[in-house]
């Protein structure tokens, strides 16, 4: 990868980060890392910089977190530091109009305070998306077993939501012996569950198919387990959100019926840091090096 005299700042970022890290570190790239004080960097191109020291004029690729910024700039992901990491307008404005933002997922402030210059969301992508959903799906398999004191083969679980999420988690728990239905709402992917031997159900239904289930898998990312629907759930189940904020069930409905419910994010990043990372870092290498910098 011939990034010879390209500067790259990375702004914060967990575990995971520490995977791109090392990828850069066999590159000619010059890169600075604001956010990781508390990170041992023996690789001598690169080095560790203040936020507020950077010359942004002279950067070339930016890379954020997962999580990218808030609506104010606030940098909530930096696990090697102790300090509060604030991306301004200011700073933004002062990269050359040449530099491309690299981010997790995207804000309203990123996309505007950007302005010209291109941001580009890694986690929106159709083949990262795909390679996180197994680290999801393990992660989630994992706290069903946590969560409950039944064993996942021989148990009734719906999941709801037939992406990319939501097809590999059904696999993988129809592959250890769950009995698994699926919530979806085309003909389409009703006749791909059949193939995969499992068991479609319509979501217009949905509320007459959730009497009988152990365990709840949400993937979709609105509103279907509403008070209405949650009536209908054994108080026995588990509920397992895996939508994006707010997530897709009521929470404060389930707790007023009693009904475990967890809403769990940013599974790849707790029970793979290693893979997730690795999955960051060959995604944002090789868009580099598509990019031809």
């Amino acid at each position: 990868m011939d990034l010879k005299n390209r500067k790259i700042l990375m702004i914060g970022g967990d575990e995971r980060y520490t995977e791109v890290i090392k990828k850069l570190s066999r590159s000619d790239a010059d890169v600075v890392l604001a956010g990781f004080d508390q990170l041992d960097v023996p690789h001598g191109n690169i080095r560790k910089q203040d936020l507020h020291q950077v010359d942004f004029h002279t950067i070339d690729i930016v890379l954020l977190p997962v999580s990218g910024t808030d609506e104010n700039g606030n940098i909530g992901m930096a696990s090697y530091s102790n300090q509060k990491l604030r991306l301004t307008e200011e700073m933004l404005a002062q990269l050359p109009d040449t530099c491309k933002i690299y981010t997790g997922v995207t804000s309203d402030f990123l996309n505007r305070a950007a302005g010209n210059k291109e941001v580009i969301p890694l986690i929106a992508r159709e083949d990262v998306a795909i390679y996180n959903s197994i680290p999801t799906a393990e992660g989630t398999l994992a706290l069903a077993m946590q969560e409950t004191n039944f064993t996942i083969h021989g148990a009734f679980v719906m999941v709801i939501g037939f992406g990319r999420v939501g097809i590999t988690t059904a696999r993988l728990f129809a592959a250890v012996g769950a009995n698994v239905k699926v919530a979806v709402r085309k003909s389409s992917a009703a006749a791909r569950v059949r193939e995969m031997t499992m068991q479609p159900v319509y979501m217009h239904h949905l509320q007459n198919e959730l009497k009988d289930c152990d365990i709840i898998i949400n993937t979709a990312p609105a509103s279907v387990l509403d008070k209405d629907c949650l009536q209908h759930v054994p108080k026995h189940s588990i509920i397992i959100d895996l939508a994006s904020e707010p997530g897709g069930v009521d929470f404060s409905a389930a707790r007023e019926s009693g009904i475990h419910a967890i809403h769990a994010l940013g599974l790849p990043g707790k029970v793979a840091p290693k893979t997730a990372g690795a999955i960051i870092a060959d995604t944002f290498i090789t868009l580099l090096e598509e990019a031809k910098y």
